[in-house]
């Protein structure tokens, strides 16, 4: 697999001028529930399985990062191995608690295992619990909604990221009506559009995309291009590239892309800078990652 580090390197993208509209505003999405404005990228947690120093220290920066690009979005899981108490710790360090908005899962409506997060990420309360990877299309998330009536959570959510749990989220999310939905979806997985994005829509709940980049593949078949001059308007680098695809459909709150990286953090929260590709572009990016 090949690491986006690395395709900078043979790219030459970190000698990319930037762009005219790097410093302009950045992109907030609505959850549609409250009204409530996060920024439109975030972070994915599932490489912080670890709690090694190479780790602990590379989850401060990118924190650091992420907070100074404008970012307050954090995506974590009580599965995610030591990622919960990594970034607890990173919070509590740096007394960022009340700079970021937390999110984590749960693999059960299980009052232990929200406890066991609630005390590794060091916090009162969650700003979203998620019941992850939804597979029972009978799920009640009563629990959920008590937590979030007794304030423990401000918000609930269910995720989905492998396709075989489609039929389940869609009807835990239409019955249930959460507040968020994360799944699966990137230029190489775009299944959720036709699926998940219109329910959601429906039933005004935020979407968070997980995967964003993809699970490889992208930045594999890209490897050794330049971005196509029709694209330069909008992204100077192929992470941006991608991530704007998903931005660009409104019904997207957040993207949460995952990485150790600090540059890497700062390059995908560019995504929130500058405009968005139209409808025509968005086919024309279909059909140019079709094409490799």
């Amino acid at each position: 697999m090949m690491h986006r580090r690395d395709f900078i390197a043979l790219a030459g993208a970190s000698l990319l001028p930037l762009p005219a509209w790097a410093e302009e505003t950045l992109l907030m999405r609505a959850i549609p529930s409250s009204g409530e404005k996060i920024p439109a990228v975030g972070l994915g947690t599932d490489s912080y399985l670890s709690a090694d120093a190479r780790l602990r220290d590379a989850a401060s920066q990118v924190t650091r990062t992420l907070l100074s690009g404008g970012g307050t979005l954090i995506d974590t899981a009580s599965t995610y191995g030591d990622a919960e108490t990594i970034f607890g710790d990173v919070m509590a360090a740096g007394s960022l608690r009340d700079k970021i908005f937390i999110a984590t899962k749960c693999e059960a409506p299980d009052a232990d295992e929200m406890k066991r997060s609630l005390a590794r990420l060091k916090t009162a309360k969650l700003d979203l619990l998620q019941l992850h990877n939804v597979h029972d299309p009978n799920q009640s998330l009563a629990q959920f909604r008590d937590w979030k009536a007794q304030g423990i959570v401000r918000y609930t959510g269910i995720t989905a990221t492998w396709h075989g749990h489609y039929a389940a989220l869609e009807a835990t999310l239409g019955r249930e009506k959460p507040d968020f939905v994360q799944v699966g979806y990137s230029l190489e997985d775009r299944l959720a559009e036709d699926r998940i994005l219109p329910l959601a829509s429906e039933v005004r709940a935020a979407v968070l995309t997980a995967v964003p980049l993809g699970r490889g593949g992208l930045f594999r078949a890209v490897r050794g291009k330049e971005i196509p001059d029709w694209a330069k308007g909008f992204a100077s680098s192929w992470a941006q590239f991608f991530l704007k695809f998903l931005l660009a459909d409104p019904r997207v709150t957040a993207v949460i892309p995952g990485t150790t990286d600090p540059a890497h953090m700062a390059d995908n929260l560019s995504a929130m800078r500058g405009p968005l590709p139209d409808p025509d572009q968005r086919q024309r990016m279909v059909a140019f990652v079709r094409s490799l």
